[in-house]
This record gives structure tokens, sequence and C-alpha cells, in this order.
């Protein structure tokens, strides 16, 4: 999905690529090949927008492929989050794992997946990303349930278990997991020995869950920034219009015609 002329895809390879993970392996399903295509070079293109004295369209087109080195494995089946993270095991070679999920935005003037990696260098295990949501909207998230007596108003939170969509009511915090996870190596054997769930998908959240009860450690860096969520139709719209605001060639046109625009509807 491209916010204004970019695709959300590359926004997280970015995001990726300025906390220094280098090599970015993307998990296609069947046919999704022109993902790949768009982080490849394209040299008749390329040699056209030369020929052309072109050099902001020729910078624009590299600079999705030059952010990593790029690796990528095909899920034949959907099978789940957990089954498209266990594709990974070889890429990752027996390190931590970071796993980004482009409908989750993270604006690049804000701070988490930085973070994330250091809380995972300094204390191992698994690493989350979270946001404190209004207790009406947790049922939408994965939930996560803090250690006793754990500051929830803290930076960095100590987890105990993790609960999926639960009703408002019954939730154990408001703080619900964001796409961006650090895993360790572990999660590969864990996956092995996570059971399909409904719709005969294999839930990453179950086997996090799981190595959380073997006592594995498990940290949630709750985020205050600023998140899109392009999942969502409405939050999408508004991720555009946010980000479209801030671009570098249309921003100042596009603030003031929607000033105009919106002055119209009152």
């Amino acid at each position: 999905m491209p916010i204004v002329s970019t695709p959300a895809l590359e926004f997280v390879v970015a995001e990726a690529s300025n906390n220094g993970v280098s090599d970015v392996l993307v998990v296609l399903s069947k046919g999704k090949t022109a993902i790949a295509d768009y982080f490849a070079p394209d040299p008749d293109l390329e040699s056209a927008l030369q020929e052309k004295g072109d050099e902001a369209g020729l910078a624009s087109i590299r600079r999705a492929g030059q952010l990593a080195t790029f690796h990528y494995v095909e899920q034949l089946e959907p099978r789940g989050l957990g089954d498209a993270v266990a594709h990974g095991q070889q890429f990752s070679a027996g390190e931590p794992l970071v796993v980004l999920l482009p409908d989750d935005l993270i604006d690049d003037t804000d701070e988490l997946l930085g973070t994330m990696i250091d809380v995972q260098a300094e204390r191992g295990g698994i690493v989350l990303g979270l946001i404190d949501v209004p207790r009406a909207e947790i049922r939408k998230y994965g939930c996560a349930v803090p250690a006793p007596g754990a500051d929830l108003s803290a930076d960095v939170v100590a987890l105990v278990d993790l609960v999926e969509k639960p009703d408002p009511q019954d939730a154990p915090s408001t703080l619900a997991l964001i796409g961006r996870y650090v895993l360790p190596p572990e999660i590969f054997d864990a996956l092995r020995g996570t059971k399909p769930g409904a719709g005969g998908e294999i839930q990453l959240t179950d086997a996090m869950r799981q190595l959380a009860h073997d006592g594995v450690p498990v940290h949630g860096v709750v985020f205050r920034g600023r998140r899109y969520d392009t999942g969502d139709r409405l939050e999408y719209v508004k991720a555009v219009v946010q980000l479209a605001g801030r671009h570098p060639e249309i921003g100042r046109d596009f603030t003031a015609w929607l000033r105009e625009y919106v002055s119209g509807l009152a």
C-alpha cells in the first residue's frame, strides 16, 4: 500500500536500516514477485533516467534497493504470522531476529526499534513493542500481562504472559502489542511445537507465550510516539494525509489545499 508515493513496506525497511539492520528477509506469499522486483535494480529505467538527466528520479528509484541487503522466501500457504516467522530460521543463523509488520508504521522522527534492540541485548529473551490504548480498544489487540508489581508508567515493562484480544473488562492491562518484535533464536523451536489454531494458522503469540511459561524473559517497550495503522481503512487515510503534509515535494501545497477544503466543510 502506498503512503503518498512510497510503499508502506519501504518505510518499514528504512526503519530497520536506520536502526542498524543490514539484512532484511521478506516473506512473500505465492505470486507476490512484484515486491521483490520493487527492491531490485532496474537497469533499463535507470539508463533512461540518466539519459534524461533526471538525477532526482534516479536517486528515488535507487533508494529502496540501497536500504539493505535483501533476501526472499516464499510462504506457500497462508498459515499465519507464526509460520511466516518460522521461514526465517536459516536467515537468522542462531541470532536474535527483528520482526516488523508493515501494517504498523512508526513515524521516522520517533524512537522504538532501536530501544527494543538495546533492551534485548541487555536483558535477552523476547522484546515487544507496546502501546497503551483505551480499555475499550484492547479487544482489537494482543494484550500484555505485566509482571506482579511492574510499573506500568515505565518505558520498559517486564511481562509474564500475553492474552489475545481479551474482553475489556477481563483485560489484565491496556498495553497492546503492535507489529514490532525482537525474538531470540529459541522462538523457532517454540514455533515447531505450536499447534495450528483458528483457520489452521500458526500463531506467533502462542509460541511467545510458551517461551514465557518456560522462563524466557519477556519485556515490552511502551511506545508513546506516532504510529500509523495502515491495516485499518480510516487509519490508512489518516496516515496518507499526515505524511503528505510533510512530503518534501507536495507538502506545502497539499496543506494549503487541505486547509481550504476543510474550511469549506464547516
